[in-house]
């Protein structure tokens, strides 16, 4: 059985909802709804409001009668098929990642555990979760420059004109989208997969800069964030990071 890191540091003072939802109690929306049916109380009083301030560590905060205790920390990776989508509801009615979880909003450990990064509906591979907010914020904020290793599939042969071209970058609706290395894997008679790696995060970046030299994404597999790999994962599989794995990631 994989080890669990656990993360001691104290929670600061958030809006009850969002304290609910570090606690992994829930998602902050179903925490909203929880306090404003009066089902939560702080310190023996009933709240209604969502944003009246609470501590995780300090304040006694009970839900349907059950007092709250902070959770511990959980990490997992999960290997996203293409075809779900990164939330825990979805107004149309797809597929979400929460649904390979099992249960919905809560996975078998029985924790609520909140993505860290999205992965859109299109593109498959290395999607991680996580109860600690404090190491999602650190993995996601854009200043760490965590790298992520992505497997592409293109509608092109890659030549060295291209590969150079990509490398280079483009500009798109006033942002600046860089590769930071990009190599080609492998070719067939009519496409090539790429090698792509980035250290920065914008909204589907790898689709847009292929899109501006004319190149579709057949597939789109994340297979690292840093040091972890998705390695044998399973499509739809998921499993708890290593002490190890989060060792190196921080």
């Amino acid at each position: 059985m994989t080890e669990r890191f656990f993360c001691d540091s104290p929670m600061p003072r958030y809006g009850l909802a969002r304290v609910l939802s570090k606690l992994g109690i829930c998602s902050r929306s179903q925490a909203q709804a929880l306090v404003r049916a009066g089902r939560v109380k702080v310190n023996d009083r009933v709240v209604v409001d969502p944003e009246t301030p609470a501590d995780a560590v300090r304040d006694r905060i009970v839900v349907d009668g059950e007092e709250i205790a902070a959770r511990k920390k959980i990490y997992l990776a999960l290997n996203k098929p293409r075809g779900y989508v990164t939330t825990a509801s979805d107004e149309h009615d797809r597929q979400t990642v929460y649904d390979l979880l099992k249960n919905s909003a809560a996975t078998p450990l029985g924790v609520w555990l909140a993505p860290v990064g999205r992965l859109d509906k299109a593109s498959e591979g290395l999607l991680l979760f996580s109860n600690d907010s404090v190491w999602a914020a650190r993995l996601t904020d854009p200043a760490s420059h965590l790298d992520k290793t992505y497997h592409v599939q293109i509608d092109a042969l890659a030549d060295a004109q291209l590969l150079a071209r990509l490398r280079e970058g483009i500009v798109d609706a006033g942002e600046t989208l860089a590769l930071k290395s990009v190599r080609e894997l492998r070719r067939g008679e009519k496409n090539s997969w790429l090698e792509i790696v980035l250290d920065e995060g914008r909204n589907r970046q790898i689709r847009r800069v292929l899109a501006a030299f004319g190149i579709s994404v057949l597939r789109l597999v994340r297979v690292a964030i840093g040091p972890i790999a998705l390695g044998t994962l399973a499509k739809g599989e998921w499993r708890e990071l290593s002490v190890e794995e989060l060792r190196l990631i921080r």
